[in-house]
């Protein structure tokens, strides 16, 4: 019970965690280049994933071994580029509208799990994924009577995190949680030196304190995470992870200034709703192979 206890602890702590840095980042990208934001940060991100592949079972040598390189690589960069894409889009858009899009990301994964993961999916996912995404449709839902197209950024953010979600699913078949976060914050890191570089800028002295205060909420929202993943099964923390839009929506409201339109909060419940339904409805399953096969076994 006190595990089970710490372990939602840890996940509002990551949460609430990644919602500020969320912020940071708006704040910083609003003033400077979003790769040389995106740069800075997965430094201190790859030092963290160099850290914790140390002190793993076998240490580094073990951790580096990998037997799908490609893909490990791919991932990498999928999540660099879509860190530069979101934290380009909380500008664009803004905290709150960027994050209801991101909500979305469990409907496209469970898509996405049909071509590359080869998974099924029945009527009930289907029928969510379909409500899911008129949601979507209601979050971008223009005033105006024309669509904005500064909404793509967004949902081109969603994509390629659903993108990388599923490799990781793909690639944990043979390689462990700990390997694949050291590709993520290496590779990532690595890419982002190759490219940040030509758009540096010179930040103001305060704030090289708001891009440590980012790097340092990188770090720990990452760690309480892993720890929380350590105590709680996914199917509890992921729903979890939802009350980041709620977080962010908050900042982006008292902080920005942003405004919320009914329509957008009518689809953002839809989402969430809908994604939900969808984590649930694959553990359920999962569930129910894994019982088959020990029936089997037995």
């Amino acid at each position: 019970m006190k595990s089970n206890s710490t372990g939602y602890v840890f996940t509002l702590l990551a949460i609430s965690i990644f919602a500020i840095q969320d912020g940071i980042s708006k704040h910083l990208v609003s003033a400077y280049p979003p790769l040389l934001v995106a740069m800075i940060r997965y430094w201190a991100f790859m030092l963290f994933a160099i850290a914790m592949a140390s002190r793993a079972p076998g240490g580094l040598r073990r951790t580096v071994r990998t037997k799908r390189p490609v893909l490990q690589i791919a991932r990498g960069l999928l999540l660099a580029a879509q860190i530069v894409v979101a934290i380009s889009s909380f500008v664009i858009v803004g905290l709150a509208h960027s994050q209801a899009i991101f909500s979305s990301g469990p409907l496209m994964v469970a898509l996405l799990s049909i071509p590359i993961l080869g998974e099924k999916v029945g009527w009930r996912r289907w029928l969510a994924i379909c409500f899911g995404f008129i949601g979507v449709l209601l979050i971008l839902k223009p005033e105006s009577g024309v669509f904005d197209a500064r909404f793509l950024v967004p949902l081109f953010g969603a994509l390629l995190f659903s993108l990388y979600v599923v490799l990781t699913r793909y690639v944990s078949r043979e390689d462990g949680a700990m390997t694949s976060f050291f590709y993520t914050g290496v590779v990532g890191a690595v890419a982002m030196t190759c490219i940040g570089p030509f758009f540096w800028t010179s930040l103001a002295p305060h704030d090289w304190i708001f891009m440590g205060i980012l790097c340092l909420t990188g770090v720990s929202s990452h760690y309480f995470l892993i720890r929380a993943y350590d105590m709680l099964d996914a199917v509890v923390i992921q729903p979890l992870t939802y009350l980041q839009l709620v977080f962010s929506a908050i900042i982006g409201v008292t902080i920005f200034g942003e405004k919320l339109s009914a329509p957008m909060i009518a689809g953002a419940l839809i989402v969430v709703a809908a994604g939900i339904f969808t984590i649930w409805r694959e553990h359920a399953l999962a569930r129910t192979r894994l019982k088959a096969d020990k029936a089997s076994a037995g």
